[in-house]
């Protein structure tokens, strides 16, 4: 049973743009330091699946982007396969795109900006791939920011969702819990200290977040069609997507 995080977040706005925007300039080191480098092969894992199997023409927009890791793995994908892709990623935190945009300067296709996932700054049926990696739970909506990434999509696109989960395997799991709830918080923290604990915020927020099969009930509730998990790394991440209904009811 999990009690120590039953009490409500604080998902305010002004707390999440202020806590990720404290943490933007070491954001990409921390991240690599405390998962050993495998968050950037879930996010080109990512990536390889939803371009390969995406025919339909149209751009991709990557919500919640951060400082661009998934958006720039995307236009890396597309390059092998020599897409033409426009390449969008959207954040409401300044600082995380300002480093997304150091980043990508050199991609031609590639377009950063700030804005608010609760209420996309593009028309209905837009893009041929919306995904979101490690930001949707952030948001103090969750449901709206899918509502929205659904809104977006072109009918026939791609709606994914990559997150933490956890493993199946019990032993991984107890390690995993050991690691995520009690060294992560630490060593987070004491690379980057910052007054709204973001790295104890992360195992809080993960553990009160859905699951993948919850995650995928509500891709379909809001008309994604054909909806597939793909568990990574023992089930430590999970990439949950679907096709937007081409016909709506």
């Amino acid at each position: 049973m999990i009690t120590h995080v039953s009490p409500p977040m604080d998902k305010s706005p002004e707390r999440i743009r202020r806590m990720f925007g404290s943490i933007a300039h070491r954001y990409d080191l921390i991240n690599n330091v405390l998962t050993l480098g495998i968050d950037r092969s879930w996010r080109t894992r990512t990536a390889r699946q939803l371009i390969q199997e995406q025919t339909l023409e149209g751009d991709v927009l990557d919500v919640c982007c951060g400082t661009g890791v998934l958006t720039l793995a995307f236009v890396k994908q597309q390059h092998k396969i020599g897409s033409d892709r426009e390449n969008f990623g959207i954040d409401f935190t300044p600082e995380m795109i300002d480093v997304a945009l150091r980043k990508g300067k050199r991609h031609p296709r590639l377009q950063f900006s700030v804005g608010d996932a609760l209420s996309l700054p593009f028309e209905d049926d837009r893009f041929a791939v919306v995904a979101v990696a490690f930001g949707l739970r952030n948001l103090c909506d969750a449901q709206q920011g899918l509502v929205e990434m659904v809104r977006v999509c072109k009918p026939g696109g791609t709606v994914a969702i990559l997150d933490f989960s956890m493993p199946t395997l019990p032993v991984m799991r107890q390690c995993y819990r050991f690691y995520f709830l009690t060294l992560l918080p630490r060593l987070g923290q004491w690379f980057a200290k910052n007054p709204d604990q973001a790295y104890h915020y992360l195992p809080a927020s993960v553990l009160q977040f859905d699951q993948p099969a919850q995650l995928a009930e509500r891709l379909t509730q809001l008309g994604v069609a054909d909806v597939q998990m793909m568990p990574m790394t023992f089930g430590i991440a999970t990439l949950v997507w679907g096709k937007k209904s081409k016909t709506r009811g």
